[in-house]
């Protein structure tokens, strides 16, 4: 029995390669255009250290005129969870990076390289293990669990290298008319690549993120069809990535590894081997020592932690693009304004080493964010948001107009207020606004320089009295405040106070504090005269006449 016989008695009905050669034509695109993908397991949520991958490899994608895909690696159907990929799908779709082929839902694809799904690829993978073993470059084995582990036992026992390789690949050199008898009689077997390298020799190879790095030669026969008839991951991405034209693999650096294996694959099969980047993870401080970000241990590892406590989804990925290449940040402060899409990534310019993770600096990239939104853009987000997360916060948005006008106060200005940074903190920055809210609960009133209650209730009743009305422009707002700081023997202005603080109890600052305080609880707010201009005049009277009584 020659190569072939045994080929064909294992994939009688597996096709020649040539038809899925011809049937998956070279795609047309310019040059150095590039193809990637991002290519998960539905096997559960999906990491922030994948969602950096996923930005890495659609903006390179998007900037070079090429293609971003999404393949579903589902060969390990044990590990699988139920509507895993809808989940992958709705996560990128949250941050706004739907591929530009692959699957849309648990049964649908878009693109013509298909299916996207490996456990539907099964014949094509057949047909290239059928071609390899016609080349006696695979062969079957029907090493039983049994024999594996004692080759295990022994390898261990003696110190050496683990794995089935050499003397240790027990039917690598059966003869054909052998295999065939076992398999006649309905032994079961495996598909396993006959590796020709050696472990003592090195290979060479250029990643386009850690640089030059060598490696030792595959030498381990591997799996490439398991009893199943599904291939390995090792296999499939070798097939697919050649057939679906992947010119660039983006991918964590767990993976640095099997770079010599996967070469060998590609040289193997005939084919012209993508190139790799191998992305550095992100990482996180823990006991004085770093870790990688853990999907068991970190609640922030999961990208639909973002999405559940509401942080823009450009904060991310404008945190993640700052991570990939440091020059970021720079041009985000000479381009505050410019599109995402406008920044120029560049590979060869990230971190072999893996950034520490920094939730506070996305919050305070989410604040810039947010702070950018018109009020009405607000009110969408944070409404379609709560409509999820905050029944109590679509309450309180029911009136838009009146929404409008709390959320409009110092936006568009030119330094906008910064105090949402995830639509989460919406509710605590606004309800005080709204009077059921504030009169609805004891408050603690955060005074801060003037805490004593009859100057506190004296500074209210004199601006209720003598100086406010509610026609006022701001100018003349701010300057009755100053005349009456001056009138209760306050500093005018705060610079007089700083010249000399012995002389007066405080300054105009402390006196507004006080009235800001009298009518939200906080001392920290957006712009007072904008606030009283939304408030209007009975809630103004009302909850200064709380402050009179207390």
């Amino acid at each position: 029995m020659d190569y072939k016989e045994l080929a064909d008695l294992i994939f009688p009905e597996a096709k020649e390669i040539s038809y899925y050669e011809e049937k998956y034509k070279k795609r047309d695109l310019s040059e150095g255009a590039i193809v990637t993908r991002f290519a998960p397991s539905p096997t559960g949520f999906v990491h922030l250290g994948s969602l950096y991958q996923v930005v890495i490899a659609k903006k390179m994608a998007n900037q070079t005129d090429g293609v971003f895909f999404l393949r579903v690696e589902d060969t390990d159907q044990k590990r699988e969870v139920e509507n895993g990929v809808t989940g992958i799908i709705e996560s990128l779709k949250d941050f706004g990076l739907t591929p530009d082929e692959g699957m849309i839902n648990e049964t649908e694809e878009i693109g013509e390289y298909g299916p996207y799904k490996q456990s539907l690829r099964k014949e094509i993978y057949q047909a290239y293990a059928k071609y390899l073993l016609e080349q006696g470059k695979a062969y079957p084995c029907f090493a039983t669990p049994e024999e594996l582990e004692e080759m295990r036992a022994k390898q261990e026992a003696a110190k050496i290298r683990p794995g089935y390789y050499g003397v240790w690949a027990k039917y690598r050199n059966l003869s054909n008319e052998e295999a065939g008898e076992r398999i006649k009689k309905g032994e079961h077997y495996i598909i396993r690549l006959k590796s020709e390298g050696r472990e003592d020799r090195k290979i060479k190879h250029h990643d386009v993120i850690k640089g030059n790095v060598d490696f030792p030669e595959n030498d381990q026969d591997i799996v490439i069809i398991k009893a199943d008839g599904l291939p390995t991951y090792h296999f499939a991405h070798a097939v697919d990535d050649h057939l679906m034209g992947t010119t660039h693999v983006i991918r964590g650096d767990e993976w640095l590894s099997s770079v010599p294996l996967h070469l060998q694959l590609f040289q193997t099969l005939g084919f012209k081997a993508p190139k790799y980047a191998h992305i550095a993870p992100i990482m996180k401080e823990d006991n004085g020592g770093k870790r990688k970000l853990s999907k068991r241990k970190d609640p922030e590892a999961a990208v639909s932690y973002y999405t559940e406590i509401g942080v823009p989804k450009e904060a991310v990925i404008e945190y993640l693009l700052n991570i990939a290449n440091s020059n970021f940040e720079t041009w985000r402060k000479q381009n505050k304004d410019a599109s995402m899409e406008e920044f120029k990534l560049e590979l060869n310019k990230m971190s072999v080493s893996g950034a520490l993770f920094d939730m506070v600096k996305i919050l305070d990239i989410a604040k810039t964010v947010i702070s950018k939104y018109t009020a009405e853009q607000v009110y969408e987000e944070a409404k379609k948001w709560a409509e999820t997360y905050d029944k109590e916060l679509v309450t309180l948005l029911e009136n838009k107009e009146y929404a409008l006008q709390v959320l409009g106060i110092e936006r568009g200005n030119v330094k906008p207020r910064k105090d949402i940074a995830k639509w989460e903190d919406v509710k605590e920055n606004i309800e005080y606004m709204y009077d059921e809210k504030f009169f609805g609960k004891e408050r603690d009133y955060e005074y801060q320089k003037v805490t004593d209650k009859e100057w506190i209730k004296k500074i209210v009743t004199l601006y209720v009295e003598k100086y406010y009305d509610e026609k006022d422009d701001k100018q003349t707002w701010f300057n009755k405040i100053k005349d009456l700081s001056e009138e209760i023997g306050f500093a005018r202005e705060v610079k007089e106070w700083k010249a000399d603080p012995e002389k007066w109890p405080g300054h105009v600052g402390d006196i507004s504090t006080v009235l800001r305080v009298g009518l939200t609880s906080k001392s920290n707010t957006p712009d007072l005269y904008e606030i009283m201009q939304v408030l209007g005049k009975e809630s103004i009277l009302k909850r200064f006449e709380k402050v009179m009584k207390s």
